[in-house]
């Protein structure tokens, strides 16, 4: 990324990673920022890209409603083990 200039719509898409992890230094995410004050696609494209890790995150959550392992019927649970055996 180039420093002191204008920040690009596809510069925010190749660095948005370490944007949202924090990884970026802080005149690059002084750049970012100024872009997404002007530019409101960029804006959506990050809060959605926000709210999918988000997401994600909350399926592996206890009480995301995703089954638990103790919750799996029995005769499935032998069929993986079984399956993963190779028999």
């Amino acid at each position: 990324m180039r420093t002191g200039e204008e920040v690009t719509c596809k510069e925010v898409l190749d660095f948005l990673w370490a944007y949202v992890a924090g990884e970026l230094p802080a005149v690059t995410v002084e750049e970012f920022e100024r872009h997404l004050a002007v530019c409101p696609s960029c804006v959506n494209y990050l809060e959605s890209y926000k709210r999918t890790i988000e997401l994600s995150r909350g399926v592996f959550e206890p009480e995301s409603g995703a089954p638990e392992v103790e919750e799996m019927p029995e005769d499935l649970l032998r069929a993986v083990l079984t399956a993963r055996r190779g028999e």
